[in-house]
């Protein structure tokens, strides 16, 4: 079975950026802080000072920033295998080590070729039957007529769908809540300034977390091993490579301590941001309302699914909008350059994804709610390849990108036949856009029910 990427992968020595640009630093942070308080807002005045190639100082690290569409081909692609993704990643080392997004090359293709068996067609009519049969369920337990915070309220549904569909939990398994809260401390650990368990720190809190998940994977791995269960840990837990050989219990406890969390939170803070804008934009909330309406009977199939086009615009409107994932790292295991610029090996890579999103240059009005812009007749998205990347690219794009969609649309055609969407007055609603972005204030709404 193909070993870790941290076994492949050679330290790497610390690179010389003195040749880059760079705004001012706070002594020993960096600009760590702005990051977590206002990272667009840095490297907009980043790029507005230096253009679209300029360095920024993070956990104690200087990293370089890369802008535009082309940055974001050739850091993603990667055609030379110049970067590491597992070196990249180094603020998720100590919380999510292993993990696919953290392998390199050779062996990322081949855990990822496993991996990809839980997304196939079968598998993935089988997750459709199952989130579908559970979903009028958990939509139903939201509160009517009374404000509530969303976020956390997702947050919960996601994970609970997200632990019986890979994990085959039932959806009222009280293990949920301790998971949650563990994926939770995990998250909030990845930017914290401390990198050291230090007693009552975030990291601290997120180690915890980790000890806590990996061990609840250990234990259901005998037994899974020894039934059969159409569930995608259980088919982890007896899957093997060309030669026979199982993966290791501690290989899929790594597995599944990050896919749990990028199936649970990411998909979480993509549907907040799209109950957020129906609630602000009540013409398109109209308009996805018309198209659930004039589905089928009962729980939609993959064929109403399709048909739900004006759900599609407003969902990829809003990942262009806040994407999951707005800054993708890489670092550069050779000496290379790009755009005439140098990048030592050792280089730590940022490619803009969110940002890039947000350009002039690609989108007209960029910041205005329009998803007709992803109509086939604007197709303002295709005015370049890597015009619009919320589940990245290259090798490491999103592995369960179909399954999100999926997820996304059969939420949103159980909420909107019971339920219109509804924003408390007060201030707008501001996002925190990192580790992954959520909310502030954890998104209050009022549902109201339909007449």
């Amino acid at each position: 079975m193909p070993g870790s990427s941290a076994s492949l992968s050679p330290a790497l020595p610390k690179a010389d950026l003195s040749h880059l640009p760079h705004l001012p630093v706070t002594p020993f942070l960096g600009h760590t802080l702005d990051v977590v308080r206002d990272s667009y807002g840095l490297h907009r005045r980043s790029k507005d000072a230096f253009g679209p190639i300029y360095r920024f100082k993070l956990l104690g690290l200087w990293r370089v920033a890369l802008h535009g569409p082309d940055a974001l081909e050739f850091i993603l692609t990667d055609r030379d295998c110049l970067l590491s993704s597992h070196h990249g990643w180094d603020a998720l080392h100590r919380l999510f080590p292993r993990g696919l997004m953290l392998r390199d090359f050779d062996d990322h293709r081949r855990h990822r070729r496993i991996m990809q068996g839980a997304f196939r067609a079968g598998a993935m009519a089988h997750y459709h039957q199952r989130i579908a049969g559970e979903m009028d369920a958990l939509v139903a337990n939201r509160p009517l007529g009374r404000a509530f915070a969303f976020y956390p309220a997702i947050k919960e549904l996601t994970l609970r769908i997200g632990a019986a569909v890979f994990m085959g939990l039932p959806l009222d398994d009280p293990r949920t809540g301790q998971l949650n809260r563990a994926f939770i401390a995990e998250v909030m650990a990845a930017l914290s300034p401390i990198r050291r368990p230090v007693p009552f720190t975030p990291m601290a809190r997120g180690v915890a977390g980790r000890l806590f998940l990996t061990q609840t994977f250990r234990d259901l791995i005998k037994e899974r091993r020894l039934r059969e269960g159409d569930d995608f840990f259980s088919q982890m837990c007896r899957a093997t490579d060309e030669d026979g050989t199982h993966w290791t219990d501690e290989e899929i406890a790594d597995h599944f301590n990050f896919l749990l969390m990028a199936a649970h939170d990411t998909t979480a803070s993509a549907l907040a941001a799209l109950v957020w804008a129906l609630g602000a934009h009540s013409e398109w909330q109209d308009r996805l309302v018309a198209e659930v309406d004039a589905l089928p009977d009962g729980q939609p199939d993959q064929a109403a699914l399709d048909t739900m086009v004006m759900t599609d615009r407003a969902f990829r409107k809003v990942l262009r909008l806040v994407p999951p994932v707005p800054f993708i790292p890489r670092r550069a295991v050779r000496d290379f350059i790009w755009a005439g610029v140098d990048f030592p090996k050792g280089s730590f890579v940022t490619v803009m994804a969110g940002a890039t999103m947000l350009s002039s240059e690609l989108y007209t009005d960029p910041h205005r709610f329009d998803p007709d812009r992803f109509s086939p007749n604007r197709a303002e998205d295709r005015r370049h390849r890597f015009a619009w990347t919320p589940f990245g690219g290259g090798a490491h794009k999103c592995i369960g990108l179909h399954f999100s969609t999926m997820q996304v649309k059969l939420f949103t055609a159980s909420l909107l036949r019971r339920a219109r969407i509804g924003l408390p007055e007060g201030p707008q609603v501001e996002w925190q856009r990192m580790p992954i972005p959520r909310p502030k204030g954890g998104l209050p709404v009022v549902l109201s029910p339909r007449m």
